[in-house]
């Protein structure tokens, strides 16, 4: 039996669509797990704010693909399923992580290192997953409009990032969760080549039909911005440094994960629009 938890979210849900087309055994988490069901696969309630749903969660299963919220209680989050998972008989956990996840890392990074610190001491089994930035995040997060003409504000300068699809990482995952030999090792997942916010709109635009202006704003109004949406003031600073990272080139690179373990290259920025465009 295998579980993924976040079972509704984008890579979460797109995990579970690689696991079914590989016929196995599997259980999807979720705080709704009616809407878990919609997934097409038997659901169970993981609620994080209530640590007495994990215990029902991982009974009888055997890998855990781990995606948790954004949190800055990751550490102690992951050391709660990882003390379920241990007393359930997990044998191998595989977490959804950060690139560059460790102590010296921007605050995501850091919590998202804490997470992995908690389960390479547990004793069992485990893979780190380090994705880039997600190429959905400009449809999820960043305001563009599949369906009109848009503008986009961001605070990103002419930084690139190699975005990466979801539908890569979760490919990944499922490998990882059917496939030998990856016990014990780190995955750095990009996409094929790095792009600005205003490469990536214009190839948005081009497969969409749409035009999707790019305006440079400053960090300050970022942070108006966050602020006046409900965004807790930590996550502010949180997304501040993820967007400073970016903005000073710092996720351009463009890294082996996809290729050590699916043996391809990502999907490229262009794909993923192309799709986007098609509804896949």
């Amino acid at each position: 039996m295998i579980l993924v938890t976040g079972a509704t979210g984008t890579v979460g849900s797109a995990t579970v669509a690689a696991l079914r087309a590989k016929d196995v055994d599997l259980r999807a988490a979720s705080r709704s797990p009616e809407k878990a069901m919609a997934l097409g696969v038997p659901a169970v309630e993981l609620d994080w704010d209530r640590p007495e749903t994990l215990a029902g969660a991982v009974a009888g299963v055997e890998k855990a693909f781990l995606l948790t919220p954004v949190t800055n209680q990751l550490g102690s989050m992951t050391r709660a399923f990882v003390d379920a998972a241990k007393q359930a008989g997990v044998r191998h956990v595989v977490k959804l992580s950060a690139i560059g996840a460790g102590p010296e890392s921007i605050a995501l990074g850091r919590q998202h290192g804490a997470g992995e610190e908690v389960i390479q001491s547990s004793g069992l089994d485990w893979t780190m997953l380090q994705p880039n930035s997600f190429a959905q995040n400009f449809v999820n997060y960043y305001g563009v409009d599949p369906a009109g003409d848009c503008t986009v504000s961001l605070p990103l300068g002419d930084g690139k990032a190699s975005w990466i699809d979801a539908r890569d990482v979760a490919e990944v995952a499922a490998a990882v969760l059917t496939d030998d030999g990856h016990n014990g090792k780190t995955y750095v997942l990009t996409g094929p080549t790095a792009l600005s916010a205003a490469e990536a709109l214009a190839t948005l635009g081009e497969a969409l039909g749409h035009t999707y202006t790019y305006v440079d704003v400053s960090e300050d109004e970022s942070r108006r911005a966050m602020d006046e949406a409900g965004i807790p003031a930590w996550l502010i600073d949180a997304y501040s440094e993820l967007n400073a990272v970016i903005k000073n080139g710092y996720a351009s690179g463009v890294a082996p994960g996809m290729r050590e373990v699916l043996d391809r290259e990502g999907r490229t920025f262009a794909e993923f629009a192309r799709d986007l465009a098609a509804g896949r």
